[in-house]
């Protein structure tokens, strides 16, 4: 298998360690429903499962819910609500979704507040090794401490000061030494949780999260590590520097990423409110064609919703079904898949082994997409 890796910017063959492949997806912060554009992601990693499985492997794949962050906890205020009840209600609609989808269940799916104390001690060997400060109650990770730091991205200062900006990354805060130096700890406001520490009360920055449940759930070095391309700089890049200064050691062997949805021209985000929901879809469409829509599209490739991508995807689904039972295509279907992850590839070779007459139900399935029953 062959797959694009971020950092190296090429498609290079995909070499995990051992025979049980480990993986981490970024996964929801639960203040709203579940769109198209996380279907599309988490769907990528189900395919990529589908297929490692199918050659021989394990998958452990890890997928966190950010309980606490500077986006659920206004969401909460507005609405009146206790932060973890709101994240309680939209994670089970997000796992409903994902059933609906019949996606692969992750192996863990721990939440950020479960991992206070697996944070605290890890904020403690940042700082023990010297790649972190305290400020303002704050706790900073150093970027001048971290040669390696930009090369996921290779984005240029003026590149990453701009993200940072726009993403979050606070970079007018008067306690840091350098503006993209990034929080590991901060402050939390009267209305929001705090839990004690060496360094003050407070709540943890946006990235040491994953880096805790990472490294608590997988240990330190991973297969691959994934999520939205809109997460490389800086989530992704702060991760990957803070982890690698506690432990010495690389964080991840492959960096994959998903590309945006977009909708109106603009990447489908619950900031823009341009969204397409999972559970409004499968209201009207079997949702086996809402997967079959997702991908229908690689997943480097940044697509535009609309509409009449529901009626193409029905339609196929209901030849395939028609079909029947049967190893069309399955050959073609792996080779596709191990270039690259190439579903609209292996779209293809299905749709020519239909109209040939012969059953797709096995290729069908490494797309996750099950033909033995009919139709909703």
């Amino acid at each position: 298998m062959r797959l694009f890796d971020t950092a190296r910017r090429s498609v290079v063959p995909f070499e995990p360690g051992g025979r049980v492949v480990t993986m981490y997806t970024c996964g929801i912060t639960p203040y709203d429903s579940t769109h198209l554009g996380h279907a599309a992601t988490y769907l990528t990693y189900d395919v990529l499962q589908r297929r490692l499985r199918d050659l021989g492997y394990d998958t452990r794949c890890v997928r966190n819910v950010t309980d606490v962050d500077d986006s659920i906890l206004p969401k909460a205020r507005e609405l009146g609500v206790h932060y973890l009840d709101l994240a309680a209600g939209e994670l089970a609609r997000f796992q409903a979704d994902m059933v609906r989808l019949e996606t692969i269940p992750a192996w863990s799916e721990p939440r950020a507040t479960s991992a206070i104390a697996d944070i605290r001690g890890f904020i403690g060997m940042v700082l023990d090794t010297g790649h972190a400060y305290t400020a303002g109650g704050a706790v900073y990770f150093d970027v001048a401490t971290a040669p390696g730091f930009g090369l996921l991205s290779h984005l240029e200062r003026d590149e990453m000061l701009e993200l940072a900006a726009e993403r979050g990354g606070n970079v007018d805060d008067p306690h840091k030494r350098d503006p993209l130096d990034f929080v590991l700890w901060q402050p939390s406001a009267d209305d929001e949780p705090s839990w004690d520490t060496l360094w003050g009360p407070g709540r943890p920055g946006w990235h040491i999260e994953c880096s805790a449940l990472c490294l608590r759930e997988l240990g330190t070095t991973i297969d691959l590590h994934g999520g939205g391309s809109d997460l490389i700089f800086p989530h992704h890049e702060c991760e990957a520097a803070q982890s690698e200064a506690a432990t010495g050691e690389p964080l991840v062997r492959h960096w994959m990423h998903q590309a945006m949805v977009r909708m109106d021209g603009e990447k489908m985000s619950k900031s823009l409110g341009n969204l397409v929901f999972v559970s409004d879809l499968a209201e009207v469409w079997d949702p086996r064609a809402i997967r079959l829509a997702c991908v229908g599209h690689h997943y480097r490739d940044s697509w535009e919703w609309h509409d009449s991508l529901m009626g193409v995807a029905d339609e196929r689904l209901r030849r395939w079904v028609a079909a029947g039972e049967g190893s069309g295509a399955l050959d073609r279907v792996r080779a596709a898949l191990d270039e690259d992850l190439d579903t609209p590839a292996a779209v293809e070779e299905i749709d020519a082994a239909v109209d040939a007459g012969l059953g797709v139900s096995e290729a069908a399935a490494l797309l996750g997409v099950v033909t033995t029953r009919p139709v909703v």
